[in-house]
């Protein structure tokens, strides 16, 4: 299945053979505080910058009814945000994993960001709309 917008991730991860949790990382781009102009260029043309995470969760895909119900959550947070990334945990024998097992993996995700190693994430704008990284 293609992956067109953050809706279609959701539809995908319910039709998974055993069920999914979502990790959801939200981070906004920041620009290093002494940027070179060619950097402070770059990020005004948003292709330059580093993403900090501001808000991690857990979802069961049944927690969201689409990415405009995320977005408005996201909203209650008072956190801005630039950049959603996503990555699934598969249960076992017909169980989600619970949240207390997605802790861990949720922590290597942001600390994943943090050190710029994203690829390996779906990762979405605000429009829901994916974002290839080059």
């Amino acid at each position: 299945m293609n992956i067109n917008n953050f809706d279609d991730l959701l539809t995908a991860a319910r039709q998974q053979p055993e069920p999914q949790r979502l990790l959801l990382v939200f981070a906004r781009a920041e620009m290093p505080e002494k940027a070179s102009p060619e950097q402070v260029e770059r990020f005004e043309s948003r292709s330059g910058g580093y993403l900090l995470p501001a808000v991690c969760v857990d979802k069961l895909p049944e927690e969201l009814s689409g990415f405009p119900a995320l977005l408005e959550e996201s909203k209650a947070t008072g956190q801005d945000w630039d950049m959603l990334f996503v990555a699934g945990m598969s249960g076992k024998a017909g169980f989600a994993p619970s949240g207390d097992e997605a802790v861990q993996p949720l922590k290597m995700m942001v600390e994943a960001i943090e050190q710029g190693r994203v690829s390996q994430f779906l990762a979405f704008n605000k429009a829901g709309e994916p974002v290839r990284f080059r």
